[in-house]
């Protein structure tokens, strides 16, 4: 851990709520403690969903905490912090604006004069590889270039902090790779500001190659699951045999903690008597998760999760969700970093349309929700509820979830299923006889 004096920042017990349209409260970040040193790039890590955008605003004074306490040298935070430059996601440019205009619209709070702002506008058009490129408006530039703006404009007010929110997401691998050897080695020559970058990122070989320290994130609220201290000499090599251990060692501790061994039941046993327990709906539907089960039938049962998560183009953190959904469906085991296919798994996806919703149906019904919503369906008299209803069920059973989305993802997996139906427009739910299932029982039934 830093000491106060060689600290930029501190986060200290922050926890923090979103208030939904029910008044209910959303927790996204639990008792997170960080600091940002001097002279260190930290990475914040981890899936969809665990804060990693939240703790950045936080830092910024974007957000004010409802719980805890941020430090700027050693002091309480009052309002933004003026250390703080941001880089964001998206290119944010203004489009009716050339590139040193551009630049030069980040310098003008700083109240320069005219000629000092072009003088800086030109300074940081050089430090980036935009030369040449200064008068020339976002439309003919490439999406690169286009984040190389970004940058400039964030090196450009001279702070301390330099916040980059996935910063290299929107342009091509090649790019991508190229924007962050030039923002390491812009970093490492600085002889003043940016002192320190505070980086998010779901790429483990991206934070590996940037990072000094790596802060793993678990999801439902935000919580720090670990702090990997990068001992890799700079430059770093992708290839190299200290790169790839230190990338899989990231590997192990974010599978550890998204893709437990043991999976929950969702039945337990509470003084002798069955309770249901409301287990969340993962992010994923139900074409993610045979598109998942399809894809490992055809690579003989079994894929590493990286590999799967390369292979079908998709997020990390989007493909531990629909791992982690398969798994819960009893489809697939996640013995460490390893998807497998189990008999149940290759079943269902062996199985033709009308079985596949069958056994889809089967599955979901072992989640407490699905099973208490066919339940009220079947006791009213209309064999229909009102959204409402459903949506006090989430809120009351899981309150740290964001409601919303699991009322759309029950909606998916349960119509998928042939549980219920969902009309929109009266914003009604409607047990459907289960006629996909009937067929199938009286071929078999003597």
């Amino acid at each position: 851990m830093g000491t106060p004096a060689n600290n930029i920042c501190n986060i200290r017990g922050v926890s923090h709520e979103f208030a939904q349209p029910s008044g209910q409260c959303l927790r996204v970040l639990d008792d997170i403690n960080l600091e940002v040193r001097e002279h260190e790039i930290l990475a914040l890590l981890g899936p969809s969903g665990c804060g990693k955008s939240t703790i950045l605003r936080v830092l910024a004074g974007l957000i004010i905490p409802r719980h805890g306490q941020v430090e700027l040298r050693g002091k309480p935070l009052q309002g933004l912090n003026p250390e703080v430059a941001m880089v964001f996601q998206s290119f944010a440019l203004y489009p009716w604006m050339t590139a040193r205009q551009n630049i030069e619209a980040a310098i003008a709070p700083q109240g320069l004069t005219r000629e000092a702002s072009k003088a800086r506008a030109d300074q940081v058009i050089k430090l980036v590889g935009l030369g040449g490129f200064a008068d020339s408006y976002p439309r003919e530039l490439s999406g690169g270039m286009k984040q190389r703006i970004g940058i400039a404009r964030g090196i450009a007010v001279d702070r301390a902090l330099l916040f980059m929110d996935e910063p290299f997401s929107q342009v091509d691998a090649l790019t991508a790779e190229s924007l962050r050897s030039e923002v390491v080695d812009l970093w490492s020559a600085a002889h003043g500001n940016p002192l320190s970058i505070v980086m998010v990122s779901h790429d483990i070989k991206e934070v590996t190659y940037m990072a000094d320290r790596i802060v793993i994130l678990g999801a439902n609220p935000g919580r720090i699951r670990a702090i990997v201290e990068n001992p890799l000499p700079r430059p770093r090599d992708y290839r190299s045999p200290e790169f790839l251990r230190l990338v899989d060692q990231i590997h192990d501790i974010i599978t550890g903690h998204e893709l437990p061994d043991s999976s929950t039941s969702t039945v337990a046993a509470s003084n002798g008597k069955q309770v249901i327990n409301f287990e969340p709906i993962p992010q994923a539907r139900p074409s993610d998760i045979i598109g998942l089960l399809e894809y490992l039938l055809n690579r003989r049962s079994e894929e590493d999760i990286f590999r799967i998560a390369a292979d079908t183009g998709k997020e990390f953190g989007t493909m531990i969700g629909i791992v982690r959904a398969a798994e819960l469906l009893d489809f697939v085991d996640t013995p460490k970093r390893q998807v497998v296919l189990t008999s149940e798994g290759k079943r269902f996806v062996s199985a033709d349309g009308a079985m596949r919703h069958t056994i889809f149906r089967d599955r979901a019904l072992e989640f407490g929700l699905f099973r208490h919503v066919r339940d009220i369906l079947a006791r009213q008299e209309s064999k229909s509820v009102d959204r409402e209803i459903v949506d006090e069920l989430i809120i009351m059973h899981m309150p740290q979830e964001d409601h919303q989305k699991q009322f759309d993802l029950l909606v998916l997996w349960g119509t998928y299923a042939s549980l219920f139906s969902y009309e929109p427009t009266t914003e009604t739910i409607s047990l459907e006889p289960p006629t996909g299932v009937s067929q199938p029982l009286k071929a078999i039934v003597p």
